[in-house]
């Protein structure tokens, strides 16, 4: 594989230490969300002259077979949960940063889980790209590389890192992007998570997406709103796999949306804000079996 073409383009915690309160004028007036952007432009940039794309492709991972998250979602012996693992958030600041990657990922799967989804953002979210790997090594299960993907050079290296599907952001990308992004991620064997917030980013959905979330989180201010994915879910295209995101945190939740006709539902902070992330995920997924929910 070579030969690509490379198009690289409030609420703050107030815990000093986040990266989102180290403002200068010029950021006053961004959002969340676009200092996230732009900060991953520069870094995304500064990578590429690091690791060169010749360099990621001798990853053993790039021949791999990929494991259907999509296919994972619809099996019926599994909870239709994508247990995230992650360290801290720009809205709530440091979550959990002494957790084992190997312990969490491990636990997840044991207790039900249908996949792993991985923060590889290290300035936002203190993630990095050698969890996602560590992740893969002890696990045979879909994993989603969570990221603010911009260019294609971030989805060689997701396929180079061990990810089975990477995510795209609706309030990242227009609409021309998301067609290309995931067309490419297509080309790799990758799945592709497409993520909306407002019927406004439907007319984005394509042909090359796989799997459509709708997320309770405005990306803009970090507000969660669990109502937005009942809202959102009759404007969705019914041929796809549609998946709930963020602000579920009650079992009961699950059966909500899962009658309303969601077949996942992705959770993270509900459970890295433990000291246990996988005993939760386990009692939790545990709760929705005594309620014949699954």
């Amino acid at each position: 594989m070579h030969g690509y073409f490379i198009n690289t383009q409030k609420k703050i915690c107030e815990n000093p230490r986040n990266p989102l309160n180290q403002r200068s004028t010029k950021h006053e007036t961004m959002t969340i969300l676009q200092k996230i952007v732009e900060h991953k432009k520069k870094e995304v940039a500064k990578r590429e002259g690091l690791v060169p794309i010749k360099l990621l492709e001798q990853s053993p991972y790039m021949e791999t077979p990929v494991v259907s998250l999509r296919k994972y979602l619809l099996r019926e012996d599994k909870s239709g949960i994508i247990a995230e693992f992650k360290r801290r958030s720009p809205s709530k600041g440091e979550i959990n940063l002494y957790s084992s990657v190997e312990q969490v990922s491990i636990g997840y799967m044991q207790a039900g889980a249908s996949a792993l989804s991985v923060l590889t953002d290290e300035h936002f979210f203190g993630g990095k790209n050698a969890d996602l790997t560590e992740a893969r090594k002890f696990n045979f299960c879909p994993i989603l590389r969570k990221d603010f993907i911009i260019s294609e050079y971030q989805i060689i290296e997701a396929r180079s890192i061990g990810a089975d599907a990477i995510l795209l952001i609706a309030e990242c990308l227009e609409k021309k992007e998301v067609a290309r992004l995931a067309k490419f991620a297509k080309s790799l064997g990758l799945e592709v998570l497409f993520e909306l917030h407002s019927k406004d980013e439907i007319p984005k959905i394509n042909k090359h997406i796989d799997i459509v979330g709708v997320n309770n989180r405005n990306l803009k201010t970090f507000e969660v709103n669990f109502q937005n994915s009942i809202d959102m879910l009759p404007h969705l295209p019914k041929d796809m796999v549609r998946i709930s995101e963020s602000g579920i945190s009650d079992p009961a939740s699950i059966l909500e949306l899962r009658d309303a006709g969601f077949q996942g539902f992705l959770i993270g902070e509900t459970f890295m804000k433990t000291a246990e992330p996988h005993k939760t995920c386990r009692a939790f997924i545990q709760q929705i079996q005594v309620a014949g929910l699954w």
